[in-house]
């Protein structure tokens, strides 16, 4: 029962998030409080969701926009000092940025002090302006805009995001309904052809098959299917394998008939679930979602992970053996010879788990650092789950088919090879870990060519060490090499040919979630050949008209990090440039460009007035306005007077499926 709510609770999360494409991740609120006679603090509050961060008020000056929080207005009373920033900040390295920066998670609250001679009479208007990120992607700048009064608070949001239409309302819903009467501001008055290209196609979208916006995020499904594969894995080491026959032949043989001796190995089997998925609830509970998500990011986490995956890496080369404290198994042996029944089949998977450690220490690690980036609560539970789905499937598929044991591989030399081999795995993806924490500190002793090197001969030895060329001591000797093994060890060498023209700037799309990005690069050959023609949409869309081609709206930015990847590792394919470059006109809006506009603007949305200030703000708000997301990368493709021709594509770094969108299979 408490594994099917678990899974109907995953369904309920990617139903939601499946239409999820307007993110608003944080809410403004102000209150006065009276703290004297002539005295008061104006408290500026912002409820920020699990998996993003608002930045501080101080912010390096090539980094993301900071906090900026002024009294625009302010009657019978005047300030008294400096704003105070009242929350604690969170300082880690942020990958959208590549720097280390500072930022609040879950709440923020400033204070202002004011001094009036009636509190009660006091009036402020209030300006925030501020930008979110979470750890794949930021959503553009935002400005709202907070009153206090004697009339109570009243909140008026503003975000920066600007269009040409003077006034639209749109519903509260997560995809805007725009009203259906648009304004047109003065500037495009002379066209109708103008007002005609920011029509709202959110519904036209939807015939589609509208997709949800990009994230980039790894998904709870995602995240439960290589929490399986990591079970799997730990089935075939020296510390699991052997002990499935053992323990399947003791419950068939302990109890009196055979259907007894089932249940008892399912339940055996059911209890290996509740403890690794208790074991996920537990870190949750210790750190917290936030948490998870900072540590993911943190240079001091990742070096520490490092380094503990290349001690693992070194023990199961045969260095030396890492176990738990042998009296912990013990114990656990005698709770379960002295308790009888469910209890004692209890301690008995607890002993599976010490005793097995050594094998699925690493496995579970690495699972659970890339759980906590998911920004979902459930996500470290979620792959414990699947881990110990796999972990536990054996030993009850062998106790109700015990047959099926004699078919079973003996124990021998090829778990020791299996070791090895994940051996190999943990040293190539310490360097992942190491990566991060090199960004952060801004060392520069692991640049792309460097790790590209290290991984090109540690998957050259692995492929080696699969046909039988190298050998470790605990390693039985062969005289001849396995066909799995050659096939393993040839794939292994060819991975690592794959990865030399990288060395030179090959894009790599294989590895490109791994290697550091291709900036840190010193020695680059490559060049990107596609480069959009217009940056700016009524431009473009009267280009697009004139020689009478399609268009593809690039929704971008400049501190947009799955851009940069998209740019690099989808548009470089020759497919998909050749047909960005000669069959459509394409169009990157930055959402985040600060250009201030001749003719700054208002609009109504959501039932608040949002000012138009800058380029960015126009692209930002034609997004929401007319496609109804606001998340980047967002790509579009219209015709050339507006109307969408497919559906909208986001975050996916396949040049197949992208092909496939531009072909409009």
């Amino acid at each position: 029962m408490k594994s099917k709510l678990i899974l109907l609770t995953i369904l309920s999360f990617l139903s939601f998030q499946l239409f999820s494409q307007i993110y608003d991740p944080v809410s403004w609120s102000v209150e006065k409080k009276v703290t004297g006679k002539t005295t008061a603090d104006l408290i500026i509050k912002a409820t920020i969701e699990k998996g993003w961060h608002l930045y501080g008020l101080n912010i390096p000056p090539d980094g993301p926009v900071a906090t900026r929080i002024s009294v625009e207005n302010l009657e019978n009373a005047k300030k008294e000092g400096l704003l105070q920033a009242k929350s604690k900040l969170i300082e880690a390295f942020d990958p959208n940025f590549n720097m280390k920066l500072n930022w609040y998670a879950n709440e923020a609250v400033f204070v202002q002090k004011v001094t009036s001679p009636d509190p009660n009479a006091i009036y402020a208007k209030i300006l925030v302006n501020f930008m979110v990120c979470n750890d794949e992607s930021c959503l553009p700048p935002t400005e709202e805009e907070l009153e206090v009064g004697k009339s109570g608070m009243k909140a008026v949001e503003i975000k920066e995001e600007t269009p040409l239409i003077a006034s639209a309302v749109a519903a509260k819903d997560s995809v805007l309904k725009p009203d259906s009467a648009l304004l047109v501001p003065p500037a495009v008055t002379d066209s109708t052809a103008k007002a005609d290209l920011w029509t709202p196609v959110i519904d036209q979208l939807r015939t589609f098959g509208e997709n949800a916006s990009g994230g980039g995020m790894p998904s709870l499904w995602w995240i439960f299917i290589m929490g399986m594969l990591g079970g799997f894995v730990a089935l075939f080491t020296p510390c699991v394998w052997p002990i499935i026959p053992m323990t399947v032949s003791f419950f068939l043989k302990r109890s009196e008939n055979k259907a007894r001796g089932r249940r008892d190995a399912a339940t055996y089997g059911l209890a290996i679930i509740l403890i690794y998925v208790g074991l996920g609830l537990l870190i949750t509970v210790i750190f917290g979602a936030s948490a998870l998500n900072s540590l993911s990011t943190n240079a001091l986490f990742n070096l520490i992970f490092f380094a503990l995956l290349v001690i693992f890496a070194i023990s199961f080369f045969g260095a030396f053996e890492i176990t738990l404290p042998a009296s912990w198994s013990t114990k656990m042996d005698m709770k379960a010879d002295s308790t009888a029944g469910i209890l004692s089949i209890l301690f008995m998977a607890f002993t599976l788990v010490l005793v097995s450690f050594s094998c699925t220490g690493p496995i579970i690690g690495t699972l659970l650092v890339q759980a906590s980036v998911s920004g979902s609560i459930l996500a470290p539970a979620v792959g414990m789950l699947g881990f110990a789905i796999a972990l536990a499937i054996p030993f009850s598929l062998f106790a109700f088919f015990p047959t099926l044991l004699k078919s079973m591989p003996k124990s021998g030399g090829w778990l020791n090879r299996v070791k090895v081999v994940l051996a190999f795995l943990e040293l190539a993806l310490a360097l992942k870990f190491f990566s991060v924490a090199d960004l952060a500190y801004g060392w520069g002793l692991l640049d792309r060519e460097t790790f590209l090197a290290l991984w090109i001969v540690i998957f050259a030895l692995l492929g080696f060490y699969l046909i039988g060329k190298l050998r470790f001591r605990h390693d039985d000797e062969t005289k001849h090499t396995s066909v799995i093994g050659l096939f393993l060890g040839i794939i292994s060498l060819a991975f690592s040919v794959y990865m030399v023209p990288g060395l030179w700037g090959a894009p790599l799309k294989a590895v490109s979630a791994f290697s550091p990005p291709v900036i840190t690069q010193d020695f680059n050959l490559y060049e990107n050949d596609v480069h959009a023609k217009f940056t700016d949409y009524e431009l473009g869309m009267n280009y697009a008209a004139s020689v009478n081609k399609p268009v593809v709206v690039d929704f971008t930015g400049f501190g947009c990090v799955n851009c940069r990847k998209m740019e690099v590792a989808v548009w470089t394919d020759p497919q998909v440039s050749n047909l960005l470059n000669n069959d459509y006109v394409l169009i990157s809006l930055y959402v985040d460009d600060k250009t201030p506009l001749k003719e700054p603007y208002e609009i109504t949305e959501n039932g608040r007035t949002r000012k138009i200030k800058t380029i960015g703000d126009k692209w930002s708000y034609l997004q929401r306005y007319k496609f109804g997301a606001n998340a980047q990368p967002f790509y579009v493709m219209l015709d050339n007077q507006g109307k969408p021709m497919a559906k909208s594509y986001a975050f996916d770094e396949n040049p197949a499926n992208f092909v496939k969108w531009l072909e409009r299979k």
